[in-house]
């Protein structure tokens, strides 16, 4: 009697179309699992979780308009069923703990994402979580020294995102239109950043953004 071996049907949301291939590639190769489709941005990715049966949506966490961890936070809402691998090209300890917290099962940098994918997608739909062994490691000496929070975890994911966007150097009416809210409550925003990580100006910010991988 023939094994029927169950396909894992995968949804990748990124960007850059270049990213796509290499992960369309990186899975042709596995006998159990089909990319069922791939989108540039969350609008789309929602469209195609409407129609199609998926296993795991893999999601870029800095995409364009909607921020990834805002994807991520929708999509653990409407769809608690599908688990979701996040991709990025930020270092694992930046953003990793961020992600798992706002419901991600796993986290893998784009860097890494040929060795790490086809192992993360399995563990992942097995019911599993996944992060790499630097990061399990990295994780576990934070806790063993109970270390203090670095000023940009002491954020909320949304004045995180403003932070970043500050630090890249957008306006706060550039910003107010990218997120959908008035001019006047990204002022309020940064108003709570600049007192929680106790800094004075932009350009401050921008260093310290820079000096620690949270912007490009």
């Amino acid at each position: 009697m023939t094994k029927v071996t169950s396909v894992i049907n995968v949804l990748i949301a990124d960007d850059h179309a270049l990213i796509r291939e290499g992960l369309r590639k990186t899975l042709s190769g596995e006998p159990d699992m089909k990319l069922v489709g791939d989108v540039g941005n969350v609008a789309d990715l929602f469209k195609q979780l409407e129609r199609l049966a998926v296993n795991i949506v893999l999601l870029d966490i800095t995409m364009p308009g909607e921020s990834g961890l805002d994807a991520l936070k929708e999509l653990r809402h409407k769809y608690p069923h599908i688990p979701v691998l996040i991709l990025s090209f930020h270092p694992e300890h930046r953003f990793a703990v961020r992600a798992l917290k706002a419901g991600a099962s796993g986290y893998i940098t784009k860097q890494s994402a040929t060795e790490e994918l086809v192992q993360a997608v399995r563990k992942i739909v097995g019911g599993g979580k996944y992060v790499s062994a630097a990061l399990a490691e990295e994780l576990a000496t934070e806790l063993d020294k109970g270390s203090g929070k670095q000023p940009h975890e002491t954020l909320s994911d949304r004045e995180f995102q403003v932070m970043r966007l500050i630090a890249a150097g957008k306006k706060s009416s550039e910003i107010a239109e990218e997120l959908s809210v008035t001019t006047s409550t990204i002022n309020t925003y940064r108003m709570r950043i600049f007192e929680k990580m106790q800094m004075q100006s932009n350009v401050e910010l921008a260093r310290y953004a820079l000096e620690h991988g949270l912007i490009e």
